[in-house]
């Protein structure tokens, strides 16, 4: 016999699709912003930093770049209670994304760091600014003009990823997906529209980092 394909038993769903879309889109927001200041912190440390604190953050760049974010987000949620360090679902998949995209945007900030021509720091340097000052006012912002595309095509990556975040009972997309085929046993219907979602959000999320980067990253300053 033939499927029969029944994507209105899907939509009966619909308030379980949403809460896992909103909570997606949560995830993201605070992680994205989080994770991109920790890697431009980690840039700073790892270009600008005093020299005891360069080793440490590029143990921590290879640490995690080097092992699953899922293996991470385990860690988090079932290693930490064994040192009684107890968080939430929601804060554990949280600081996952933080420390992930933390990470990768460290050594794709500091890619753009090390673009900046040398001589425009000598003169920063012979106008006694400050390391902090000097990488803020001379070097952070073209910079980031130089690695917006790929820094945001690693924002749009972390928000697939967060898919498995449902391994730790976070109720986002993924979540959505496994609880309707598990009620319904339409698991076809109900992963396609996961799939279509997560595209959409992906090339809206997308479009949205293109409009910041245009009216933030890499508009000219006018006088």
């Amino acid at each position: 016999m033939a499927y029969q394909f029944d994507f209105l038993s899907t939509l009966d769903y619909t308030d379980v699709i949403v809460k896992g879309v909103v909570t997606t889109i949560e995830l993201i927001a605070i992680g994205g912003v989080l994770g991109v200041a920790v890697g431009i912190f980690g840039a700073w440390a790892r270009t600008q930093g005093p020299g005891w604190l360069k080793p440490i953050v590029s143990a921590y760049v290879e640490m995690i770049r080097n092992t699953p974010f899922l293996v991470q987000l385990f860690f988090i949620f079932f290693g930490l209670p064994s040192l009684n360090v107890h968080i939430s679902e929601i804060s554990a998949a949280i600081l996952a994304m933080v420390i992930n995209l933390g990470a990768y945007s460290t050594e794709i900030i500091r890619a753009g760091v090390q673009a900046i021509p040398r001589g425009q720091i000598e003169a920063a340097q012979s106008l006694s600014m400050s390391r902090m000052q000097i990488f803020r006012h001379i070097i952070l912002r073209p910079a980031l003009q130089k690695i917006w595309p790929a820094l945001s095509s690693q924002v749009v990556i972390v928000m697939l990823g967060s898919a498995v975040c449902s391994q730790i009972a976070v109720e986002e997309l993924s979540f959505a997906a496994n609880y309707i085929q598990g009620r319904n046993f339409r698991a076809f219907e109900a992963y396609i529209v996961a799939t279509a979602i997560y595209l959409v959000l992906a090339i809206l999320l997308r479009q949205l980092l293109r409009l910041i980067g245009q009216h933030f990253i890499t508009a000219r300053r006018t006088a």
